[in-house]
């Protein structure tokens, strides 16, 4: 039937455009009637209307609709419209009818219905509000208070699952700042676990390594990156790649789920310490930004020996040491060689001339006292010599 209809309207078209300058032109279509809005979910907008009151009955009806900006236009014969948007702004539709595909048959005049942005305060609501995929897992959501917000404000997070994104909305129990929306496509910001290293191995002067992707990804939606430290050469290697680059046949054992690289170019003799990291790529996902946190750290090759490090520590600090005092005594030695002490003449003057302590004083007057003792005693013998002579 609905072809049919069709048909009679081509067909209706057709006559009035052979019917030469005597033919009445082409009726325009009256417009839509009762459009109306809503909202489900969180950021879910349907506009819903009905045909136009006194259609042509020969005219097979379409709808061509479109938003504010004139952007994301849409014809279709359905007389409903959906779709998912922040609701943080005031955003409009706007529908018209008409009896073909084209826009510029004479479509009926626009009709137009709106939804308002929620009430409060916009410098109240939360700003920078973000959305990252934690290995598929969980969400974490962070955001930022408004200007105006008071700051013990307590934040609570809504959100909703649909088909293909995860709509968020943030605001108080207290109903003082204004609702933030946000939409979060669920291939997008996506940030993987850490891989985790099996196995290090040279083979044929390569170095091996095997890896286990996380979980809930495969290796087509995967970017790698290896990085390996030199310790002797103190270099760091980084390996960017987009997919595994060596044949699983080549080793032993059961290799399901293990992804494996050959990097090329690392000393065997010398300790090498290697870790990965992993980030979506878009063959998968919309964004290939965030990347993983480097798995732990494994290490290959000869590693040096504690003893002797160990050693050589305790050994250097007593060298030193010794040869600091060595120095400091020869130092000191050298500069009385070389820089004898001079006598201060002020402290010869001052014993000759100087005050005298009492000490000093006290040995002076033994030594007079001797000497008179002395002469008064020879005296007496020659006088008793004399006396004898005489007689």
């Amino acid at each position: 039937m609905e072809l049919l209809a069709r048909l009679c309207a081509l067909w209706a078209l057709l006559l009035c455009a052979g019917g030469g300058g005597d033919a009445a032109p082409a009726e325009t279509q009256p417009p839509v009637t009762n459009l109306s809005v809503s909202v489900e979910n969180l950021c879910t907008v349907i506009w819903t209307w009905n045909p136009p009151e006194g259609a042509n009955p020969n005219c097979s009806l379409w709808y061509f609709s479109h938003f504010g900006n004139k952007q994301d236009k849409k014809i279709a014969p359905e007389t409903h419209r959906s779709k998912e948007v922040a609701l943080n702004e005031r955003i409009c539709l706007q529908v018209g009818s008409q009896c073909s595909t084209n826009e510029s048959d004479n479509p009926s005049i626009l009709v137009e219905k709106c939804i308002s942005p929620p009430e409060g305060d916009p410098e109240s609501a939360v700003t920078e509000l973000q959305c990252v995929w934690h290995n598929l897992s969980y969400m974490k959501c962070t955001w930022l208070p408004g200007r105006n917000a008071s700051p013990d404000t307590n934040y609570t997070l809504y959100y909703c699952f649909d088909q293909h994104n995860v709509q968020v909305m943030v605001k108080d129990n207290a109903g003082k700042i204004r609702p933030s929306f946000h939409i979060v496509p669920l291939t997008s910001r996506v940030q993987p676990d850490p891989p985790h290293i099996k196995r290090l191995f040279f083979q044929h002067g390569e170095l091996y390594m095997l890896g286990k992707n996380p979980q809930n990804f495969t290796s087509t939606c995967l970017s790698y990156q290896v990085e390996v430290n030199n310790s002797q050469t103190e270099t760091l290697y980084t390996l960017s790649v987009e997919e595994p680059i060596c044949n699983h046949s080549e080793f032993e054992g059961n290799l399901e789920g293990t992804v494996c690289f050959r990097v090329p170019g690392v000393l065997h003799d010398t300790l090498n310490t290697v870790r990965m990291r992993v980030k979506t790529n878009k063959l998968c996902y919309e964004d290939d930004k965030l990347w993983s946190n480097w798995s732990p750290a494994m290490s290959i090759g000869k590693k040096t020996n504690p003893t002797l490090y160990i050693t050589m520590l305790l050994i250097i600090p007593i060298i030193v040491a010794g040869a600091i005092i060595v120095l400091l005594l020869y130092l000191k030695r050298l500069k009385i060689i070389i820089f004898p002490p001079i006598p201060d003449p002020g402290k010869i003057f001052k014993e000759m001339f100087g005050d005298q302590n009492d000490d000093t004083l006290h040995w002076k007057k033994y030594d007079i006292y001797e000497k008179q003792i002395k002469e008064e005693t020879d005296s007496v013998v020659l006088i008793e010599n004399l006396k004898r002579t005489s007689q």
